[in-house]
């Protein structure tokens, strides 16, 4: 590793780790860079076990046997060693989990290629609550989803919260982006593709003719796309449309729903138990 130390937060070598919490930036900024910030060294050791590339490192002095045995093999990623200060004022939150890397974005995956072999699969569907899109990515890892697939307008798996509330796991689950339900412009859409690799696509929603969990699992399809919906509104009526069944979890205590990423873990479960 290349070891650079730097007190300015000012310097132009900062500028991939520059206003991290400001949200509508960074989620603009990072896709179009080609970039993703991966924090603390359980995140930074996923990633580079998934054979993700860093542009550089931002550490303090004190963590720095950490970095060396995490680029032992990278001996030309740039690490630039900072005061608490400078790692404060340039990122805009105190950093206290060791490390921050800027990560090489990887190109989404065809569609296809992540479904071939697979038989579970969670769709997250316009989930914008990054910390949510984490969690259902942890679920999708601890319980046994094949991948996950997410919506054009879902928050980004690799946005740094994310990536931190996932425990890094969104870099073992395969996943990439779909296109929306229906075709346009002769190009395939989500709900084609996911016929035509064979997958029943379930819906999790309220509605009138939905089937409980329990009924759903009795009869569970060979290959099954999961659809889960965003936290206000719920599925989207293209969503919907395209689902070949309803599903509903009973609830009791006068409750309607559960949290998205509770909800994927309880219905992961029960197809995981249904397995056996």
């Amino acid at each position: 590793m290349l070891l650079e130390r730097i007190d300015d937060p000012g310097d132009a070598r900062l500028a991939d780790y520059r206003d991290l919490t400001d949200v509508a930036l960074r989620r603009v900024l990072e896709p179009e860079g080609g970039l993703y910030m991966a924090e603390s060294a359980k995140v930074l050791g996923r990633a580079l076990a998934a054979g993700h590339e860093p542009r550089s490192v931002l550490t303090a002095e004190k963590w720095l046997p950490d970095v060396e045995r995490l680029l032992a093999a990278l001996p030309d990623v740039p690490v630039y060693v900072v005061p608490d200060a400078v790692a404060e004022a340039v990122t805009g939150y105190t950093v206290h989990r060791g490390m921050l890397a800027a990560m090489h974005r990887p190109a989404d995956r065809p569609v296809a290629e992540v479904l071939a072999g697979a038989r579970r699969v969670l769709v997250l569907e316009d989930i914008v609550d990054h910390t949510n899109v984490g969690a259902a990515f942890r679920a999708a890892a601890g319980l046994g989803a094949d991948a996950v697939l997410v919506t054009p307008r879902c928050a980004d798996p690799l946005y740094r919260r994310s990536v931190r509330v996932s425990m890094g796991t969104v870099f073992q689950v395969p996943w990439t982006r779909l296109p929306e339900w229906r075709d346009r412009g002769g190009e395939p859409g989500a709900t084609e593709l996911l016929h035509d690799a064979g997958f029943t696509i379930a819906a999790l929603a309220l509605a009138d003719d939905a089937v409980s969990l329990e009924a759903f699992v009795d009869d569970v399809p060979e290959r099954g796309a999961l659809v889960m919906g965003s936290e206000g509104d719920g599925l989207a009526r293209q969503a919907l449309a395209a689902a070949d069944r309803v599903v509903t979890i009973p609830m009791a205590g006068g409750v309607d729903s559960l949290n998205v990423a509770s909800a994927a873990a309880v219905a992961l479960w029960a197809l995981r138990y249904a397995q056996r």
